[in-house]
């Protein structure tokens, strides 16, 4: 399986700037170039483990919450990102995000039942 490094740096860019942190300033804080920092947020380069781990200790972030979305055992950090892309909602925003989601998992599943079959 190969490593999405662009939704790495995605996560890595949101936390970042959650801080309030310029690419300069979580550069300089875990010995990087800018350069470099700059490339790991827009997925151009490939990041080493000692990297990603460097930039969640400074940003105060696990390593499973920048790589997430590679990992098939991820539920917990969708499950904070959902609660808190509908702290952000509005009542009827929940609603239709609620029943959007539930067609979704019934469509997923009616699938995976039919690739059974």
């Amino acid at each position: 399986m190969e490593l999405d490094y662009k939704a790495i740096g995605k996560r890595i860019k949101i936390a970042r700037i959650g801080l309030d942190l310029t690419q300069e300033q979580l550069a300089d804080k875990i010995s990087l170039s800018p350069t470099h920092m700059s490339n790991v947020e827009t997925g151009t380069t490939k990041v080493s483990l000692t990297t990603i781990v460097k930039i969640a200790n400074a940003l105060g972030v696990t390593v499973d919450d920048l790589l997430c979305d590679n990992l098939l055992q991820a539920r917990p950090q969708f499950e904070r990102d959902m609660q808190a892309l509908l702290d952000t909602c509005e009542p009827y925003e929940v609603r239709i995000a609620y029943e959007v989601a539930k067609a979704a998992v019934e469509t997923v599943r009616t699938n995976e039942k039919l690739k059974q079959e």
